[in-house]
């Protein structure tokens, strides 16, 4: 049955290693993990099943560009997807819920916050579920790289929307990260696959060369290919201001270069993205925004003009060239001059402790009820979203919060007909339970704003269900019809209080050791990828083994270790020492900022450190710090020995 399907819609002759067992387990019911190089067909084993599977696949995926992309595949072989996101309209997502509800689409590919939106969740509990599916997995592990705190939730939501399978893919996890995934959601050890880290025709070589010579060494290395054949090639960089200025590089030496990163346009990265799919650019320099599920098989070579964030990216990065099975090259020309941005990246996402007890007294001061807006919170606490939501995680985790619901405090809509009509389209208890929505919502000149409580409590007195969840259903349906336009606005985050019994200094204490503990255990990441770039062994045998991959061979032949070439990646100018200068000619005007405006955040090291390093935070951000001189006057040093000179200085509170 899978091998017709297989051939006749996909028009593949056999299937690729792996994907057999998983498609077979998951058609049989039960829920699997596919841990395959990028590249070697992860998403056929959900995309096969879907069409055997009595209900609709839901798909969990991190970015737009890995939907779209997979939305036009499944197109191409006539197979009914659609995605719901945040470029589309209003209008554009109830067309999909639409085609959801009748039947008519397949697979539903979504992002994980959309399952906080309690619009969708209304919409998503009417909707009979098979699969549910995991893509880029490794999120769910704070083991892994590019943790996302939201993903720890999936397991809950399987469990709260009844879907009785799930499918787990990831192209990069270690054996501890995918046990993690393994357990959190209940997969039988026999259904993990994984196929294995090993690319024989992906040539590694790492031949770094000192910053100010890279750009040279670049252009080089990129004439002496092109002369030979044109190819796709893909240049990785940290910063996006580096993007821009080697691919200006680039071209004035007569290379045909685009900058792609986050910082430009959507359209224009669609644009971009689009040229190079299609053989119009041949060399894209970007950050790691760019190539998330390109599905372009014959990329030939992959260059890392600086380090990689770790080795899991830099795995996930390489496995873009070559998916076509013809040889291709992965050059490393970074040194370590770079390392300092990446460990900058890492101090910066450490809340500091006053922040984490800012956190612990709002929950204790809201009893056993605590409705949150994630900005409000960020802005007071001062810790960036991301680690915020990771906080909150440890505290569900330590059984102190349980998440009950999201929804968005403001709603207002716009009739689109006269309010006597929109009631008399129904009768009986519906038009009275229209009405109270009618009347308990404030007028302005267009829009009305709805009021919640004023709702409950005419709900009261006359008798109606006016439940929070009945009306947004309703509010849903009123759109459908087209006759209101329906706005919503600032997400509330709505949690149950647990543990009121708690050591507000103890757990606060707790919870900076386990930050201290993931911003030493980061680092030591960065070290360990140093130290394989650097390695006497084989590159793809060290690769491998790093995800417990024991398979590939001793020694490829095709990786410079290999040849005999070990690198030494070399160190970026040795800056002055720190000792010589005077934190307060640095630091005076940001200290006076923080003393009329700072709303009691002291001046610890950590703060200053982080000013002088150039890395910014909700606070920095609100004092427009970005304007003081003193602001990243330090970023050639590491953040540690900033922090360090500071606290030898007596700087900060």
């Amino acid at each position: 049955m899978i091998q017709q399907t297989l051939q006749e819609v996909f028009g593949y002759a056999d299937f690729r290693p792996g994907q057999r067992p998983v498609i077979e387990a998951v058609t049989a019911g039960r829920s699997a993990a596919a841990i395959f190089p990028t590249g070697s067909g992860k998403s056929l084993c959900y995309q096969l099943p879907a069409l055997h599977l009595p209900h609709l696949t839901l798909v969990i995926s991190p970015l737009l560009a890995l939907m779209q992309d997979q939305l036009a595949f499944l197109e191409r072989h006539g197979i009914r997807a659609a995605s719901i996101d945040s470029a589309q309209s209003r209008e554009e997502a109830a067309a999909v819920m639409a085609g959801v509800e009748r039947g008519e689409i397949r697979i539903l590919m979504i992002s994980v916050e959309r399952l906080k939106n309690e619009r969708f969740r209304a919409f998503i509990r009417r909707v009979p579920i098979s699969l549910m599916v995991v893509d880029e997995a490794h999120c769910i592990s704070e083991w892994g790289h590019n943790f996302r705190p939201d993903y720890l939730k999936l397991p809950d939501y399987q469990r709260e929307f009844g879907i009785p399978q799930a499918l787990l893919l990831t192209a990069t996890a270690t054996p501890r990260v995918i046990d993690d995934m393994r357990s959190r959601f209940g997969i039988a050890a026999d259904d993990i696959t994984a196929t294995g880290f090993y690319r024989e025709n992906l040539d590694l070589s790492v031949a770094p060369v000192a910053a100010d010579a890279r750009p040279r060494a670049l252009a080089a290395w990129l004439k002496q290919r092109q002369a030979q054949a044109p190819s796709p090639t893909i240049v990785y960089v940290t910063l996006q201001q580096t993007a821009e200025r080697l691919a200006a590089y680039l071209s004035k030496a007569g290379l045909s270069a685009t900058a792609y990163h986050a910082g430009l346009e959507a359209e224009k990265r669609e644009a971009i993205q689009r040229a190079f799919m299609t053989g119009q650019s041949d060399c894209i320099v970007a950050t790691i925004a760019f190539g998330m599920g390109i599905d372009k098989a014959d990329i030939r070579a992959v260059v890392h003009f600086d380090l990689p964030k770790s080795i899991e990216n830099y795995s996930q990065e390489i496995g873009r060239a070559g998916r076509d099975g013809r040889p291709s090259e992965c050059l490393m020309l970074a040194g370590r001059d770079t390392l300092g941005v990446l460990e900058t990246f890492v101090y910066g996402d450490t809340p500091e402790r006053h922040g984490i007890r800012r956190v612990i007294d709002e929950l204790r001061a809201a009893g056993a009820h605590w409705e949150l807006t994630l900005n409000a919170l960020s802005q007071h606490a001062n810790i960036r979203p991301l680690p915020l939501k990771t906080l909150l995680v440890q505290l569900e985790l330590r059984g102190i919060l349980k998440p009950r619901h999201a929804y968005f405090a403001d709603y207002r809509f716009k009739l689109l007909l006269d309010p006597e009509a929109l009631v008399a389209r129904f009768q009986g208890e519906r038009q009275a339970f229209v009405q109270a929505i009618l009347d308990a919502a404030r007028k302005a000149r267009t829009w009305h704003e709805l009021d919640f409580a004023t709702l409950e409590a005419l709900g009261r007195e006359r008798g109606l269900d006016t439940s929070r969840h009945r009306v947004i259903t309703a509010l849903d349906y009123f759109v459908d019809k087209g006759w209101i336009e329906l706005q919503s606005r600032q997400l509330t985050e709505v949690y149950e209080v647990m543990a009121t019994d708690i050591d507000p200094e103890a757990l606060t204490g707790e919870l900076h050791d386990y930050f201290r503990d993931k911003e030493a255990a980061e680092i030591a990441r960065l070290h360990a990828m140093l130290e394989l770039f650097e390695s006497e062994r084989c590159l793809s045998r060290r690769l491998a083994e790093w995800f417990g991959d024991d398979r590939a061979p001793e020694r490829c032949g095709h990786c410079s270790a290999c040849r005999g070439q070990p690198a030494r990646l070399p160190r970026g100018p040795e800056p002055a020492p720190l000792g010589e200068r005077a934190p307060g000619e640095l630091l005076g005007e940001l200290l006076g900022r923080l003393s009329d405006q700072g709303e009691g955040h002291p001046p610890t090291p950590d703060l200053l450190a982080r000013f002088l390093c150039g890395i910014t935070t909700p606070l920095l951000t609100r004092l427009k710090a970005r304007q003081l001189p003193g602001f990243g006057a330090l970023e050639g040093y590491s953040y540690a020995e900033v922090r360090d000179w500071l606290i030898r200085s007596g700087a900060g509170a």
